[in-house]
């Protein structure tokens, strides 16, 4: 699934993953490919992603997250 993971002054990541491990503020999610459409707010903790490469984490102060037909889109703090 396509992945952008976004700053208001930077972009973290953009490009595939084959899953994605979010802090919500309801507890830790994931996302996975063909996922149901899905927008959550996100609390301070790791974000995880999947790549073909690796894995790749980032610490964030909280944000939101907004997916449909693969396609996930991440506002983080």
């Amino acid at each position: 699934m396509k992945v952008k993971i976004t700053k208001p002054d930077s972009t973290l990541y953009d490009g595939e993953a084959s899953l994605v491990q979010l802090p919500g503020t309801g507890g830790l999610f994931e996302v996975l490919n063909n996922h149901a459409p899905i927008i959550s707010s996100l609390a301070k903790g790791t974000l995880r992603i999947v790549t073909a490469d690796g894995e790749k984490t980032f610490d964030i102060r909280g944000g939101v997250v907004k997916g449909q037909q693969n396609d996930l889109l991440i506002l983080v703090q």
